[in-house]
């Protein structure tokens, strides 16, 4: 009964979080790219796991953990090198019109 509790509450906070996510993937796409690479990454590691050839975990978990880091902080750099530029009047004195 606590598993089916279990599942019911992770769809419940899947639902409540889709469109947030969704959001913030469409609105990076490289991010898009990482979770396909991630998927590769897992169905490699199975596939190489079901020929009896073990791959150790914190490998797998390092590599993505470091990928997110990366990515992360390519987003801020994008962030703030997007910041809006202040131009300089168009007159020496300082007045607009």
């Amino acid at each position: 009964s606590i598993m089916a509790v279990a599942i019911i509450l992770a769809v419940v906070v899947m639902l409540m979080a889709a469109k947030a996510i969704g959001d913030f993937v469409e609105a990076h796409p490289t991010i898009k790219i990482l979770a396909l690479s991630f998927l590769i990454l897992v169905g490699v590691t199975l596939m190489v796991e079901g020929f009896d050839v073990h791959v150790p975990k914190g490998y797998i978990y390092f590599s993505m953990a470091f990928s997110v880091t990366v990515e992360m902080l390519n987003i801020r750099m994008r962030k703030k090198r997007a910041a809006p530029v202040k131009l300089h009047s168009r007159y020496a004195d300082g007045r607009e019109s």
